[in-house]
């Protein structure tokens, strides 16, 4: 599929009517699209040219056109290293070995008749950022949990740590101390024991009531739910169980946060892995119906619970924001809308900031300056849009 270009005005032209809901039931929450009359308002800070990519190794959504709480699984985001091996799902096995009492190989069959569970877990890529946010999706999952997998293997004393390999790889080359190896990249991300063997990661097998597609990994992945994507094995075909610390590219090297941090009066720089989402809000879009505006926007978080989310317009106080109430699932994305009062014509910048029960409250991009890499930036994000 090629990359899809449009303009602002077109994508105003073309916005999604929905109505009638309230004449045949259906709550306003369900369908969060536009109302008959509601006119999408421009946002300014978008290109004029809008890149939708659709290439076959990445896809982004339009946040713009959210329509319901699961994301459709032929527009669910990806983004791919390595592209789609051409895994058959007769002969498929996933293989677990290491550390482990019993090494097993695994059908889809096999796995299928082992008991299941649904996880709803709406995620992020960690490069996922600025005005389009377009790196994030909502699904409805089914599979067995990872634990369940693990405890038949068996695993020994000394297993630490618990790595899964996807089927897709690459060459890369590698640079130690001025020497350059090339060498056959396998993609592939670790758990430490613990979690692995926690209640959360499944391997699932099913999104949205249908086997996984090749651009969500068919015909198994790993889900670490409240973990950003890049953790989430897609293609998965081995697991391996070790004592010492797994440090491939995509773990050591590729998915790490630079920040600094003050230690007794002093900045200290340190690197972390890319694992669970940071608390971020971001506003999908602003629409009139009638004299009226509304702000619709979208939460990511690692499955603590949402407090408060709040609207800020211009230089004006933070306002409350209501919460959907009907999107209780501990992982799934949060929507939230504002009702924007008053509101004058002309431009205007429209902030929202989301708070966890925990105290954490999504940080200010200046609060992120200490911040060198792009990756988890969940900072405020101010969208200016145009009124009429």
């Amino acid at each position: 599929m090629m990359s899809k270009q449009t303009t602002r005005r077109d994508v105003l032209k073309s916005g999604a009517v929905l109505a009638g809901l309230g004449a045949v039931g259906v709550p306003e929450w369900a369908f969060p699209a536009l109302a008959q009359g509601e006119e999408l308002m421009e946002f300014t800070d978008l290109p004029d040219e809008i890149v939708l990519e659709r290439t076959p190794d990445r896809r982004i959504i339009d946040v713009r056109h959210i329509d319901g709480a699961i994301t459709p699984a032929d527009q669910w985001f990806t983004t791919q290293h390595y592209g789609h091996p051409d895994m058959d799902r007769a002969t498929y096995r996933l293989r677990v070995s290491g550390l482990v009492d019993t090494s097993l190989e695994l059908s889809l069959a096999e796995l299928r008749d082992m008991p299941n569970r649904e996880l709803v877990f709406g995620f992020e890529c960690s490069g996922n950022r600025g005005p389009l946010n377009g790196l994030s999706s909502n699904g409805r999952w089914v599979g067995v949990p990872l634990r369940a997998v693990l405890e038949r293997a068996g695993l020994q004393d000394r297993a630490r740590e618990i790595v899964f390999f996807g089927a897709d790889h690459g060459e890369e080359e590698v640079e130690f101390r001025g020497r350059t190896y090339t060498v056959d990249q396998q993609y592939g991300r670790s758990l430490p024991r613990d979690i692995a063997l926690s209640d959360e990661p499944l391997l699932a097998y099913d999104l949205n009531g249908d086997p996984l597609t090749a651009h969500q990994g068919r015909p198994l992945r790993l889900l670490v739910p409240g973990w950003y994507g890049a953790p989430n094995v897609k293609f998965l075909s081995e697991i391996h169980v070790q004592e010492d610390q797994y440090l491939g590219k995509y773990q050591a090297r590729w998915y790490r946060t630079l920040k600094g941090e003050m230690v007794n009066g002093e900045m200290k720089w340190k690197e972390t892995a890319i694992t669970k989402m940071r608390l971020k809000s971001y506003i999908a879009r602003v629409t009139k119906l009638g004299n009226q505006h509304k702000v619709f926007g979208v939460i990511m978080h690692d499955g603590t619970p949402i407090q408060s989310v709040e609207v800020k317009v211009d230089d004006g106080p933070w306002q409350a924001a209501t919460l959907d109430p009907s999107m209780s699932e501990k992982y799934s994305w949060k929507f939230f809308t504002f009702d924007w009062m008053g509101a004058s014509p002309g431009e205007h910048t429209v902030t929202s900031r989301a708070t966890q029960t925990n105290g954490y409250v999504q940080p200010t991009a200046e609060e992120l300056e200490v911040k060198h890499t792009f990756l988890e930036q969940n900072s405020q994000l101010g969208r200016t849009v145009i009124l009429t």
